[in-house]
């Protein structure tokens, strides 16, 4: 099959509805990619062919049938191993299955299931989503395939996510993020992040980490084919082609970008910097304003999010309430992490939520006179696996990959990655832009307008090597 099919959602729904290419044959050439590549990328705990092909049936069907097809109808999407799934085992990264309550579709998944999706697999994920490097040694760390000498981390702890889009098993891969952890994979390896405003989409059926925090979306191959899946499965829309007009004609003239000046930028790498500056320049040449302005509130918010105050205690007190005895049987690079959230009294973690509150609602001074904010998404190249088995290394660079998605999560905000060039050691760098609490679809557009000035991510990054 060629890749034409392949090259955007976009085409492919156009290409499955007039019958020029069926769902079966989607799915084998997604199964044969994943046969090709998988012993290189190691993407999943579970790859489902057989569940895969029945599902391409039934899509086929439903193509056939002559009223309008689903937006998504056909198209291969993997799941992260947090996802209920209907008849799948969840694992959720730990050493053993979750009770059976866990293997019912969550919400989303439920919601892609009715327009046909065909579920590939589920992808790994760091234990009970807790990390942000991607490691996980109960099963595999997924290799970045950006490095095809040394197995580099992928990002978490959506971990497998992404590579999975490389790999060419999925067009759509679905992942969580609390504190960074679909913004983090999608950096690290080249692809296009969406951090949903909370609550915009349900977590039911999801494992949590955070109550307060926790947010569902996917990682994508562009910005468009973002905005087609979130146009696709988002209640407010129910239709890809209205968000993508909707988005287009919003346009992104003049549009108005604040570089806060904060400790991110401070702790940012120089070469991953020079990337993020050369893409500011290109943004004002085409006629974007670019505002310095005061970040101290994001200061605050990483400051907050990092006493694990309220993502460690509500994952502990979640594992106490409904997995009784899974603390003990986590690896101690994540068990001793979440264990520690037990010396927070609930006074303290009282204190959190209010401080969060507090940080959220002055979080809206933060666009006066700007539409988007610019920071990076990942502020060091991602370092080998083997670098991270000192535990030291680990809790540091676990720290570096939160650092400039977390003040995010805490203030209620929204965003979007998107990749824009290269470091020196040929890891992709990502654009995060930042909107306020509901406002996706700003981010949104603020995104698209970026990819049709500089360019898609394979125009401006080029293929893995290896895989060009």
């Amino acid at each position: 099959m060629s890749d034409e099919p392949f090259s955007s959602l976009r085409a492919t729904a156009d290409a499955l509805r007039s019958g020029r290419v069926s769902a079966a044959e989607l799915t084998d050439e997604a199964i044969h990619r994943h046969e090709e590549r998988d012993a290189r990328h190691r993407a999943y705990k579970l790859f489902d062919a057989d569940g895969a092909r029945a599902m391409a049936v039934a899509a086929d069907r439903m193509l056939a049938d002559g009223s309008p097809a689903p937006p998504l109808c056909g198209i291969p999407v993997s799941v992260k191993d947090l996802y209920g799934v209907d008849g799948l085992p969840t694992f959720a990264g730990t050493p053993r299955q979750l009770p059976v309550s866990w293997s019912r579709d969550a919400w989303l998944v439920g919601r892609m299931r009715a327009q046909g999706v065909v579920f590939t697999g589920k992808t790994h994920t760091v234990e009970l989503a807790y990390g942000a490097v991607g490691m996980n040694p109960n099963w595999e760390t997924p290799r970045n395939p950006w490095d095809a000498r040394v197995h580099r981390i992928p990002g978490g702890s959506s971990a497998g996510a992404g590579v999975s889009l490389h790999e060419g098993s999925a067009m759509v891969a679905l992942g969580t993020d609390t504190g960074g952890s679909i913004r983090i994979p999608a950096s690290m390896t080249g692809v296009v992040g969406h951090k949903t405003t909370h609550g915009r989409l349900p977590t039911a059926g999801v494992v949590p980490l955070s109550h307060t925090l926790d947010t569902v979306g996917a990682l994508t191959r562009s910005v468009e084919d973002s905005v087609w899946f979130f146009g696709a499965i988002d209640p407010s829309w129910g239709d890809p082609e209205a968000l993508l007009s909707h988005l287009t004609a919003r346009g992104a003239d003049g549009m108005r970008f604040a570089v806060p000046r904060c400790g991110i930028w401070d702790d940012c790498q120089g070469d991953i910097g020079a990337v993020l500056t050369e893409t500011f320049s290109g943004l004002e040449r085409a006629g974007w304003n670019r505002i310095d302005a005061d970040g101290a509130l994001l200061d605050h918010a990483v400051d907050l999010y990092m006493t694990g105050a309220i993502t460690g205690v509500e994952c502990l007190a979640f594992l106490e309430r409904d997995l009784p005895g899974w603390l003990e049987i986590l690896h101690p690079i994540v068990g001793k992490r979440i264990a520690g959230a037990a010396a927070h009294t609930q006074n303290a973690y009282r204190k959190a939520l209010a401080r969060r509150e507090s940080l959220a609602a002055a979080a809206t001074g933060l666009f006066d006179g700007v539409d988007v904010l610019a920071l990076p998404t990942a502020i060091v190249t991602p370092p080998p696996v083997a670098d991270l088995e000192d535990l030291d290394r680990y809790v540091e660079t676990n720290a570096a990959a939160l650092h400039p998605t977390c003040p995010v999560s805490i203030l209620g905000l929204c965003a979007v990655t998107v990749p824009v060039g290269l470091d020196r050691t040929g890891m992709p760098v990502g654009l995060q832009l930042v909107g306020p609490d509901g406002q996706d679809e700003r981010v949104l557009a603020a995104a698209l307008a970026v990819e049709r000035v500089l360019g898609s991510p394979a125009e401006r990054l080029g293929a893995p090597p290896g895989e060009a």
